[in-house]
């Protein structure tokens, strides 16, 4: 196939054969992968343990002025305390999100995916942590949200996590750095 009629993306095979698949080089980083979800997740849990004991049924505390406060609430919903009639369905969400990284995780051999991964694991142990433990009841639990920014929904580590994990996941896409380490153009 000449240079000009090749498709882009596609390899340039001279001989018609299939090229062969290349093994990723390096180690797999499930260590990593799980010392970060470790991470976010014991610094969630402890947070949350924390603005329970110290915080809920008390005044918010201001961080910073009307900008930032530290607030206990319990969130039964999604994010800005969307479909709390949905709350099994949130825990379904977060049991599978943590399947399909515990499977993409024989698959992994890129540090930037470890860390992204990571925290998105942490962050979902987190919020389901609470589904499955706190009252109302089993996988109806309301998550303990405190950092409360002005003029936003109020968040915990966990949802912190979640959303810098998904960010770097989103910038490694567009960089083309796959989770097997392997990097692509296209």
């Amino acid at each position: 196939m000449a240079e000009a009629e090749r498709i882009i993306g596609t390899p340039d095979v001279g001989d018609g054969a299939e090229p062969e698949p290349t093994a990723p080089k390096g180690r797999r980083r499930i260590a990593a992968l799980l010392v970060v979800a470790v991470l976010a997740y014991l610094i969630d849990l402890g947070s949350k343990m924390v603005v329970v004991a110290k915080l809920e049924h008390h005044r918010p505390i201001e961080v910073v002025g009307d900008l930032l406060k530290f607030e206990a609430i319990r969130n039964p919903g999604a994010a800005f305390g969307f479909g709390e009639a949905f709350t099994i369905i949130f825990t379904c969400i977060a049991a599978t999100v943590i399947v399909v990284i515990v499977r993409l995780a024989r698959k992994l051999y890129s540090l930037p995916w470890a860390i992204a991964l990571g925290l998105l694991l942490g962050g979902a142990l987190g919020n389901l942590t609470d589904r499955i433990f706190r009252s109302p009841g089993v996988f109806r639990g309301a998550v303990v949200d405190f950092i409360a920014p002005a003029h936003f929904a109020v968040f915990n580590l966990a949802d912190s996590a979640i959303v810098c994990g998904g960010i770097l996941i989103v910038l490694l896409s567009f960089k083309g750095l796959d989770p097997d380490g392997t990097v692509h153009e296209d």
